[in-house]
């Protein structure tokens, strides 16, 4: 039995060598950056950067956000939580929260599969009220504004969430009942604000 002690303490360590391994702190993922409540990844210039407050600055790492989406900073690819993969376009970005804006038609178009004609443009939102008069106007009308725009962002995230789940290329179309309501919902807000 003698013969088999060496072998044994041999592997012993090796076999706990693993587990002191494994038990080490971890240290977070490469990719994780610090995140601030608006950060935006945007591509610009070829190369995804972060807007932070106005200010853009270089990223030396892909960007793994909390929901799972991946962004990576060389090529602009983003990789959601549900698998599918999108190449950013000059002037898209990617918001903190794995949300994807698209700068133009043409690029929600090539995110979907799709092509938008080189003149395609975004609706156009035009105020036709009367310019205010009086301060309590203008306060007014800026809170309208501001409601407005808090309602319209909030319609661009439902179509992007409808966009990215009739893009998933099931064979069965996906039920978009849901956010169909709440983005006609919204609508009817959005006409009811003055």
């Amino acid at each position: 039995m003698k013969p088999f002690a060496p072998a044994l303490v041999l592997l012993t360590a090796l076999l706990a060598a693993p587990t002191a391994h494994a038990q080490s702190p971890k240290t977070p993922p490469a990719d994780r950056v610090d995140l601030q409540n608006g950060d935006q990844f945007v591509m610009q210039n070829g190369a995804v950067v972060r807007r932070r407050n106005g200010q853009t600055s270089g990223l030396s790492q892909n960007v793994r956000l909390p929901n799972g989406t991946k962004v990576n900073v060389k090529s602009g690819i983003v990789e959601l939580p549900t698998g599918k993969m999108i190449t950013l376009k000059e002037g898209d970005y990617v918001a903190a929260d794995g949300g994807v804006m698209f700068a133009t038609p043409q690029s929600a178009a090539a995110s979907r599969g799709e092509t938008a004609s080189p003149d395609a443009k975004f609706g156009e939102v035009v105020d036709r009220s009367p310019a205010p008069t009086a301060a309590a106007d203008v306060d007014a009308r800026l809170g309208g504004l501001n409601r407005r725009v808090e309602l319209m962002a909030q319609k661009i995230q439902l179509l992007n969430q409808k966009i990215s789940l009739l893009s998933q290329g099931n064979p069965k179309a996906p039920d978009t009942s849901q956010l169909d309501g709440q983005i006609k919902a919204l609508d009817e807000q959005l006409r009811a604000v003055k």
